[in-house]
């Protein structure tokens, strides 16, 4: 009996052993994603009435763009005191509502 029992435990630490060691690729794989989203820009000017920045940027893989000169919308104006013409930054761009917004910004490294 000791032995079914014993069989059993092991059987069920290395399930649970393989759950585990199954999530921590999967996290490291959304930080890699999260890293690799963010593009390089320059930021060109800020227009804090129109709530508008234009970046000149690397290519947006994401949205299969090359790089060039654009306005962006953003979607926190807070994003505008963040940055000054000249700037270097990292930035996360999608489609939204048809317009291209800024949805995060941070300095280069």
């Amino acid at each position: 009996m000791m032995g079914i029992l014993g069989a059993l435990f092991g059987l069920s630490l290395g399930i649970q052993l393989s759950a585990l060691a199954g999530e921590a690729p999967r996290a490291q794989t959304n930080e890699t994603r999260s890293a690799a989203a963010l593009s390089e820009g320059e930021v060109r000017r800020v227009d804090k009435e129109t709530k508008k920045l234009t970046i000149r940027h690397g290519p947006l893989v994401n949205l299969d763009m090359p790089p060039m000169t654009m306005v962006f919308q953003v979607a926190d104006p807070a994003m505008l005191e963040q940055v000054k013409a000249g700037d270097r930054i990292r930035f996360h761009a999608e489609k939204v509502g048809g317009a291209y917004t800024v949805t995060r910004i941070e300095p280069a490294k």
